[in-house]
């Protein structure tokens, strides 16, 4: 009787804690800093196109890119950027890598990416990526009042059992001071945030912990091909489909595709565009 009474106070407690963490909010329905809306600043409006994990191989994946891309811009409405939630190669080759940037540049818009653990040339060889990409491993942009953290989720070339390492969260904790709470943003990684979604960080909880006083509106991730959205109140963590010429989808559909959003009134909506054949 004891021990039984000792584990159902331990799964009391342990529901207390996760009510209070962030993947708790979450789950309850609450974010703080997005429930304030009164007090929130709206932003501009714009567009913007979200894409991942393409895993570019070799020149036929460039020939499949310039497909989906003339698809992108041939929209009626021009989006202002591109997010690129991360795995631009397969195997973090020079040649990959380069082949992938090179097709994004076709796109006619600025492209803001983060490195997937597929950019990694080995475990602690990310130097291609670095070389062609200079200082877009954690960085922050702004567009028309909007707030957007691009963020190093990887642990080398690890898919899965990983965990945020401190110089992101390092990073991060450095900028906090630094940002507007009161005014929407947006969170592109590579590895899920979303509570409950297959391979996320085992510290996902101690980044979005940061947010919570802030007006956080949206999380775009890759890594697992499928969507996934996790939609709590103003905040929403999703993961997409993948847009890669020859990888398949982990949820087993057959879609690829991307991401078309719009920014307005201070909200994010979203809708998902399949490649033609």
């Amino acid at each position: 009787m004891h021990d039984e009474h000792h584990e159902l106070k331990t799964d009391r407690s342990r529901r207390q804690t996760l009510k209070h963490t962030a993947g708790g909010l979450l789950a309850a329905g609450l974010w703080p800093g997005a429930l304030r809306a009164a007090d929130t600043a709206p932003g501009g409006t714009f567009r913007f196109v979200v894409v991942n994990d393409v895993h570019y191989r070799d020149d036929r994946c460039g020939v499949w890119l310039e497909k989906v891309f003339r698809q992108i811009k041939a929209a009626p409405d021009k989006p202002d950027f591109c997010l690129m939630a991360g795995d631009y190669a397969e195997n973090g080759t020079r040649a990959e890598i380069a082949g992938a940037r090179d097709a994004f540049k076709t796109l006619g818009i600025p492209t803001f990416g983060v490195i997937g653990n597929h950019d990694y040339l080995a475990q602690n060889d990310r130097q291609p990526y670095e070389e062609l990409f200079p200082g877009r491993l954690n960085y922050r942009f702004e567009n028309q009042g909007w707030q957007f953290l691009a963020l190093d989720s990887t642990q080398g070339k690890l898919g899965s059992n990983t965990s945020i390492q401190p110089h992101t969260l390092r990073w991060v904790d450095d900028q906090l001071p630094k940002l507007d709470p009161k005014r929407p943003l947006v969170i592109l990684t590579h590895f899920p945030l979303g509570p409950i979604t297959p391979a996320r960080p085992t510290n996902a909880d101690a980044l979005l912990e940061r947010f919570k006083p802030f007006n956080l509106q949206a999380a775009f991730c890759g890594h697992f091909h499928g969507f996934t959205e996790r939609r709590r109140g103003d905040t929403v963590l999703t993961t997409n489909r993948c847009c890669s010429a020859w990888r398949a989808n982990h949820d087993l559909s057959k879609e690829k595709g991307w991401f078309a959003c719009e920014a307005k009134n201070g909200k994010i909506t979203r809708a998902f565009l399949e490649i033609a054949a």
